[in-house]
């Protein structure tokens, strides 16, 4: 087992185990491919059924690094996107126009509240850029209510 995370304002916690093999077989040659792959916020857990003294220390090493390297390989690459949550209330009237016209225009709406007026939750990269097509979608002066942020993966 091998993993790398990221630490804000940090240097990122790596770790490795080689749980039960020979020392310097498994783990720690799970992190170096880990490593040389340039990702962070990654876990590479490999359970091997043959091998053992059949292998040697090099055949293990290679059992364990081809490994990972052959998971990577198909891997998709992300990169975290903070986007902060804002709520729009707007009327229930209204609510179902406002909230395709903004999906239409590649708002993401994550969430709506449904009761006598609709809290549509927005999730922005830029609050006040988006706030000029908000009110044209809402056809008037609305204000954007800060509800806090959500991390989303985008491919790379």
């Amino acid at each position: 087992m091998a993993f790398i995370v990221d630490v804000p304002d940090a240097q990122p916690i790596e770790r490795s185990s080689d749980d039960g093999e020979p020392a310097g077989t498994a783990g720690m040659p799970m992190l170096e491919v880990l490593r040389g792959s340039g990702m962070s916020n990654v876990v590479a857990v490999v359970t091997r059924y043959f091998g053992g003294v059949l292998l040697g220390t090099g055949g293990l090493v290679r059992a364990y690094s081809d490994a990972v390297a052959g998971a990577l390989e198909g891997t998709p690459r992300v990169r975290p996107v903070v986007r902060q949550l804002v709520g729009l209330e707007v009327g229930a009237s209204e609510a179902g126009r406002v909230q395709g016209a903004l999906m239409n225009r590649g708002v993401d709406v994550v969430d709506a509240d449904w009761g006598a007026s609709v809290l549509l939750t927005l999730a922005l990269e830029d609050p006040a850029a988006a706030l000029p097509l908000v009110r044209q979608v809402a056809q008037g002066d609305v204000e954007l209510v800060p509800l806090g942020e959500q991390v989303v993966e985008l491919p790379t």
